[in-house]
């Protein structure tokens, strides 16, 4: 399996005709085994995909310094960009080919302070997929510690045609 790789510049974006033939799933795992660019903002971010099924996602990352706020805590920013990655990705497994989506809201709660450089698991589930709406849930959890770092949810509007 190829190495996941980010989009750096808009050449490396996959073409929107062959996106566009995928169901949501195939374009995830596309991702996943590097045989497309992923986000730019994981690389930004230092996470990455690390598992996807249908309905459910899972990404691992680690907060940098560069994440830190100026109280020198990771920002919550980070978690919500791990979390909001990771929740529309697993919305995304349930699509048809041709179909998108957008969040219209989510919500994150932080459980506790996350050190630059542990390692984190976010792992999402789809609870509904209808339509014309979709909404999930998910946890970062530490890989070695096991501790509860945030949780969080969101609500997606579905895109067709």
């Amino acid at each position: 399996m190829a190495e996941q790789y980010p989009a750096r510049s808009p050449a490396d974006l996959p073409i929107r005709d062959v996106v566009a033939k995928m169901t949501g799933l195939e374009y995830m795992q596309a991702i996943v085994e590097g045989r497309i660019a992923g986000a730019p903002i994981a690389e930004v971010m230092n996470f990455r995909m690390y598992e996807m099924k249908f309905g459910e996602a899972a990404f691992r990352g680690s907060a940098e310094f560069k994440h830190l706020n100026p109280m020198g805590g990771v920002h919550g920013g980070w978690y919500g960009t791990v979390l909001d990655s990771a929740l529309g990705c697993s919305v995304a497994t349930t699509l048809e080919a041709g179909a998108g989506y957008t969040t219209l809201e989510y919500k994150v709660n932080l459980t506790r302070a996350l050190k630059p450089g542990v390692l984190v698991e976010c792992r999402v589930r789809v609870q509904h997929a209808g339509r014309s709406t979709a909404v999930a849930e998910g946890t970062i959890i530490g890989v070695e510690d096991g501790k509860l770092y945030a949780t969080g949810s969101t609500t997606c509007i579905i895109l067709r045609g």
